[in-house]
């Protein structure tokens, strides 16, 4: 036998339960045991296999649940952890953008104390950028920065404002339509730029002194009659439109406009100070005679207040609004303005009394008795004799307490009335009586009263002197008492003072001459008669405006409570308070010292 024959010697172990199993599973194909022992191993050997497996795969099963478990609770908390960052952060979020966004108040007023000052953008980029824009609009020639412009536009020497630094406008634009001055309000209003509006510059109070620099918008160019009703009595006029030139006009048709301020007045400013003027006694102040208004809004919109009619009951009468508010609201760009037909007849009377007070007497007994006079004027010793000094009529006036008279109707009802009141005159104790038998003559004796101001302006001893004209109203029955009062404080002040006044609706004006030294005392004299005429139920202005100077007194008049709430409605109007700042209503605190003790 060969050796590759021969069978390889193997070494018989005992197997192993398991693999005993194995291979009797494997050679008999089948599970089923042959005999009673292997079925015993081989059931224990499948038992531990299944449940070594079965183990296995349990705790295969439990880990993935567990892991599962495990990362649900943790995305829970995660989830739960992140939602409540999200509306942590949103809260706090919320609450610091309320903290840091201005409240909107529910209050009905706006105390002085609660005013946010005024923020504006007038560095020298910013107004040279808005140049360019106002050239854009209006042209290069419409648009001065001249300095001889840019003073005349701040203040003038009758103003009783005292002109500070750097209240100086940086340009003077000229616009020719609203549609004009709308777009240049869009450019200001975009750019934070204060404005001033300016017509004819007559007014007296600092009205269009340019407290925060920035731009004036004069509307010379805006001088037109726009439409005459000749049927129904007004007329559609820009607001640099003066009255004298108005009347002349209108004169041709018969017609006339009643109020009369100063020379030199325009339709603007007299709309803006609510004036009134010589004829207010027979026909009534501005707010009489303004049927509607076209106005350009501090951001730039237009409106108009109301149609033509006479009458109106349609929602607010935002047309007496805007008289009186001094350029604050809104900027006039047109006017319909009432008319009526010149009176039939006129005629003007003039008599001189011994004292002021006998003066005063007797206006109280003309109002009294209810004679219709067109006008009743007082004038008072100082200032006749500053009208005969200057030489500004052809006239020599009784340098006394003189009160002019002008009469209006038909011939027989001027005769009336003349009459009635030289009689009156008489018993109060008149010196001369004379009164105009042609027309002539009553220019030559009405011209002393047109020429009061002036006259007085003259008086000034050096050139540096300054002017100050104030004027307070009372109740009629008490003109007497503050006239005499007032009339004795000024000549113990030493200065050159002249009064005359509207005395036929309780009015009256101071014309006081002082020098830089006299400024506080001149100041307390004023104080002084505003403050009698509030003690005694009047007013600090009876048509020269608040402007700058009497703000501090309005107080006193209306009470804080009335202030606060014109406070609110000139916020509503103009929230970044671009137009006329600081005039009417202060917009903030002033500073220790500024104000006046009461």
């Amino acid at each position: 036998m060969s050796l590759s024959k021969v069978a390889p010697l193997r070494v018989l172990r005992r197997p192993s339960t398991a693999s005993q199993c194995l291979r009797s599973s494997v050679r008999h194909g089948s599970s089923k045991p042959p005999a009673q022992t292997a079925a015993a191993e081989e059931r224990s050997f499948k038992g531990q296999l299944y449940e070594s497996t079965g183990l296995r795969l349990q705790r295969e099963r439990a880990e993935r649940a567990k892991y599962a478990n495990d990362r649900a609770e943790s995305g829970g908390r995660n989830s739960l952890g992140m939602t409540i960052a999200v509306i942590a952060t949103a809260i706090v979020s919320y609450n610091i953008g309320k903290n840091s966004m201005p409240k909107i108040s529910t209050a009905s007023t706006v105390p002085l104390n609660a005013t946010i000052p005024p923020k504006f953008k007038t560095g020298s980029a910013n107004l040279e950028a808005a140049w360019a824009d106002f050239v854009e609009i209006v042209g290069k020639e419409n648009v001065s920065t001249i300095d001889a412009d840019l003073e005349s536009h701040a203040g003038s020497e009758w103003s009783t404002h005292i002109q500070k630094a750097g209240e100086v406008p940086f340009l003077i634009v000229y616009p020719d339509s609203t549609e004009e001055v709308s777009k240049i309000m869009k450019v200001c209003h975009q750019r934070q730029i204060p404005v001033t509006g300016y017509s004819g510059g007559t007014s007296l109070e600092g009205h269009f002194a340019a407290t925060r620099g920035g731009i004036c918008i004069d509307f010379g160019r805006m001088n037109n009659i726009v439409k005459l009703h000749k049927e129904d009595m007004d007329v559609v006029v820009q607001p640099a439109v003066g009255w004298q030139d108005l009347n002349e006009e209108l004169a041709k048709d018969n017609l006339f406009f009643p109020p009369d301020p100063g020379p030199g007045a325009m339709i603007g400013g007299m709309v803006g100070t609510g004036c009134s003027g010589t004829n207010a006694y027979r026909y009534g102040t501005m707010r009489e005679w303004v049927l509607s208004l076209t106005v350009v809004l501090a951001d730039g919109t237009i409106i108009k207040t109301r149609q033509r009619p006479r009458k109106s009951s349609a929602g607010y009468d935002l047309t007496k609004m805007f008289i009186g508010s001094e350029g604050t609201l809104g900027l006039v760009t047109e006017a319909t303005l009432k008319l009526t037909t010149k009176p039939n007849t006129t005629s003007v009377a003039v008599c001189s009394f011994g004292t002021v007070r006998q003066a005063a007497d007797c206006v109280a007994k003309v109002v009294g008795e209810g004679v219709p006079i067109a006008a009743i004027e007082i004038l008072d010793d100082m200032q006749m004799k500053a009208i005969n000094t200057a030489g500004m009529t052809s006239k020599a006036w009784t340098e006394a307490p003189t009160l002019f008279f002008k009469f209006a109707g038909t011939p027989n009802a001027v005769k009336e009335q003349i009459s009635i009141v030289q009689k009156l005159a008489k018993g109060t104790g008149s010196k001369t009586f004379e009164f105009a038998k042609t027309a002539e003559e009553q220019t030559e004796l009405w011209s002393a009263r047109k020429e009061a101001l002036w006259s007085t302006m003259s008086m000034r001893e050096n050139a540096g002197d300054h002017v100050w004209t104030g004027d307070v109203a009372v109740p009629i029955s008490r003109l007497p008492d503050i006239i005499e009062e007032t009339k004795s404080d000024l000549a113990k002040s030493g200065m050159f003072a002249t009064m005359v006044g509207h005395v036929g609706d309780g009015n009256f004006h101071t014309i006081l001459l002082y020098n830089d030294k006299q400024r506080p005392e001149a100041e307390e004299l004023v104080h002084r008669m505003v403050k009698r005429a509030v003690e005694m139920e009047g007013t600090v202005t009876g048509e020269h405006g608040v402007g700058l100077v009497k703000r501090d007194y309005l107080n006193h008049e209306l009470g804080e409570t009335t202030v606060d709430a014109m406070r609110k409605l000139k916020l509503a109007f103009d929230p970044l308070c671009l137009l006329n700042c600081d005039k009417i209503v202060r917009v903030e605190k002033p500073k220790d010292g500024e104000v006046a003790k009461w």
